[in-house]
């Protein structure tokens, strides 16, 4: 089984702060909506470098849905990917304090292992995954919506796929 890399946008490829020069500012329109988003090409080109050395599978793990698709992965440089349907319904969080999007990746992953790359993930996610769903084989990586993706959490997913002998690569 190959393992998963699970991508969010917003505070993870989008982060919430003013972003360095090498980020792009896009207008997004969803809907009736029209959103901003500031982006760095680069980010696209080392996520498929971590998928390809490790064996993974790209995941899109947004409330973006599709839409990732259609706005973030072309800026990107990234192909369509597949992804997690969210659902209708409140973004509130679930019975166990966790986020509103763990049930829906729980269900998605299967007994696959996955590296989970959000700012909104913490310990109620972990639990509710090892406790509820009986999942062991992940890792979630909190990332700062501030500053978004960095080189240290890619290192940090590369190293938990290699030395949990999940990478397809080692």
């Amino acid at each position: 089984m190959r393992p998963l890399l699970l991508i969010d946008v917003d505070g993870v490829l989008n982060p919430f702060s003013r972003p360095t020069p090498d980020f792009r500012r896009y207008h997004c329109t969803v809907g009736d909506q029209v959103y901003t988003v500031q982006l760095n090409a680069r980010h696209g080109t080392r996520l498929l470098e971590l998928a390809l050395v490790t064996g993974a599978e790209l995941v899109w793990a947004t409330t973006w849905e599709e839409h990732a698709n259609e706005w973030i992965g072309p800026r990107l440089g990234l192909p369509a990917l597949p992804v997690i349907p969210m659902g209708p319904g409140s973004e509130q969080g679930g019975l166990y304090g966790e986020m509103f999007k763990t049930p829906h990746v729980a269900a998605y992953v299967g007994r696959r292992p996955f590296v989970w790359f959000d700012d909104q993930v913490w310990l109620e996610d972990e639990e509710y995954l090892r406790g509820t769903q009986g999942l062991d084989d992940f890792l979630l990586i909190h990332v700062d919506p501030r500053k978004g993706l960095t080189s240290q959490h890619l290192a940090q997913a590369h190293e938990w796929l290699t030395l949990s002998g999940f990478s397809q690569g080692a």
